[in-house]
């Protein structure tokens, strides 16, 4: 039977992904527990004062999951290579199936990458890949979901586009599947409410796939004011791990069936690149 008051655990509450669940979980009124390093932190505090319950925990070393995912209706969890590297994800994704385990978690969303499960060669899409192994193996009850390439990654380039330039290591012709993050969100937060309906399946997600060119005229639009694609060779990129990963997405890139997704879980309702940069970017 179950507890309609047992909280929906989040990983990375702190941050793009975590952060979009909990935004999706408590526009639907479900309980949160955001699993932080620091309760005192800025963010943290946030999301306190927004009424999501805070356990202490750390899903680089493990420390406190147990606990924390303890009494849970479900868990979302990931893996990270951008503080330890790589290799660091498979030991992330070791203590995360342990934890889960440990506390009898009912369910878990883990969120990987999409392509991971097709030998693309990109270091962190094969170490998520080996977490999805590792679940696989065990008994949790979990689906993973595979996030195609965040909108929010052009804003790493705030300075180029100010310059009215998007520099992007592809061709500017090649589609891009990409995906919000309040997409996202809202997509977990869809599994949630029906596990039965999902545990054991595999989703690559995305909410549109434009071009760079395309992405450059929206831009322009939204901006009011010129900006266009400038692409570059993956190979001056000097991250073996981007480099790879750039080198994918101009050649075989994602393969989501975004008209299938879509037509499966229309409540998500599929942000747009434009809908997206309108909102993102009108400001500016």
């Amino acid at each position: 039977m179950t507890d309609h008051n047992a909280p929906y655990v989040i990983l990375g509450a702190t941050g793009g992904q975590g952060g979009a669940v909990v935004d999706a979980l408590l526009d639907a009124g479900r309980p949160v527990r955001a699993v932080v390093r620091d309760a005192e932190s800025a963010r943290a505090v946030r999301l306190a004062e927004r009424g999501v319950e805070l356990a202490v925990g750390d899903m680089v070393t493990g420390n406190g999951l147990t606990e924390a995912f303890d009494g849970a209706a479900g868990v979302f969890g990931l893996t990270t290579p951008f503080e330890t590297g790589v290799d660091a994800e498979i030991t992330q994704g070791t203590a995360l199936i342990a934890a889960s385990k440990q506390a009898a978690v009912p369910y878990l969303v883990f969120s990987s990458v999409a392509s991971a499960n097709l030998g693309t060669g990109v270091p962190h899409f094969e170490s998520k890949f080996e977490v999805e192994k590792l679940l696989a193996q065990s008994d949790l009850p979990h689906t993973i979901v595979g996030p195609t390439y965040f909108y929010d990654n052009l804003l790493g380039g705030a300075d180029a586009l100010a310059a009215g330039v998007m520099p992007i290591a592809m061709p500017a012709d090649k589609e891009l599947q990409q995906l919000s993050r309040r997409d996202l969100g809202r997509f977990v937060a869809t599994l949630f409410a029906d596990p039965q309906a999902h545990a054991g399946e595999r989703f690559d997600i995305a909410s549109d796939a434009p071009t760079p060119a395309g992405m450059a005229t929206t831009l322009s639009e939204v901006l009011g004011r010129p900006v266009h694609a400038e692409s570059y060779d993956p190979e001056r990129i000097s991250s073996p791990d981007m480099r790879a990963m750039f080198t994918f997405l101009s050649g075989d890139g994602y393969s989501a069936d975004i008209p299938a997704l879509h037509a499966r879980f229309p409540d998500v309702g599929w942000q747009s690149f434009a809908e997206w940069a309108v909102g993102a970017l009108s400001k500016s």
